[in-house]
């Protein structure tokens, strides 16, 4: 299976770059394909250009800058998201990456009275994500009701992959966590995905 892992953070001595590390070595334990994308790494511009977004409701999309990304994305079978939730959301650079790679025409199509769009990942078999939170769980629980679960789950792969089988890993309370804590998260990774 062709898996893509796209990295969010910044620090590559991180918490998330570790569990990362260790993803990564499983998949290929499992004898998956790896893609490793590290969006900060590669310098991902996350703000969409002028140009793309005028060409959102346009016969074609623009993604001149984005066609090698594009291409990664509508190849993966297998999409694995590792990064930092920061005040219950997205790190701004993945933001950008899924507003800009997961493009009409591509992603999805938009309907022509501009009702419900279209789905178009149809090899996208299965999202795994693994995310650290600085809060405790029952924070995002029940407080703020996993508002990161709900936009990856409901709204992006129930618009653009709708068969796509979903996982999602939460590790709480990670600035304060000793190494064996760590690893259990790690086997639960293991475990789970």
């Amino acid at each position: 299976m062709k898996a893509l892992v796209v990295i969010a953070h910044p620090l590559k001595d991180s918490l998330c770059q570790h569990l990362a590390a260790k993803t990564i070595e499983h998949l290929t334990s499992k004898g998956y394909e790896v893609t490793v994308k590290d969006l900060y790494q590669e310098s991902f511009t996350p703000a969409l250009s002028i140009d793309e977004r005028q060409s959102y409701f346009e016969n074609k999309f623009d993604d001149s800058q984005l066609q090698q990304d594009i291409t990664q994305l509508k190849d993966t079978e297998s999409l694995y998201l590792i990064f930092p939730t920061w005040w219950f959301s997205f790190p701004a650079i993945l933001k950008g990456w899924i507003d800009r790679v997961w493009a009409p025409g591509h992603a999805y199509d938009h309907a022509s009275d501009y009702g419900p769009i279209k789905p178009k990942l149809d090899n996208l078999k299965e999202m795994r994500v693994v995310t650290t939170l600085g809060s405790p769980w029952w924070v995002d629980l029940f407080i703020l009701r996993q508002p990161v679960k709900k936009v990856l789950k409901i709204a992006l792969l129930g618009a653009c992959a709708k068969s796509c089988n979903f996982k999602m890993l939460s590790l709480y309370s990670s600035e304060s966590l000793n190494e064996a804590k760590v690893q259990k998260f790690v086997k639960k990774i293991q475990r789970r995905f």
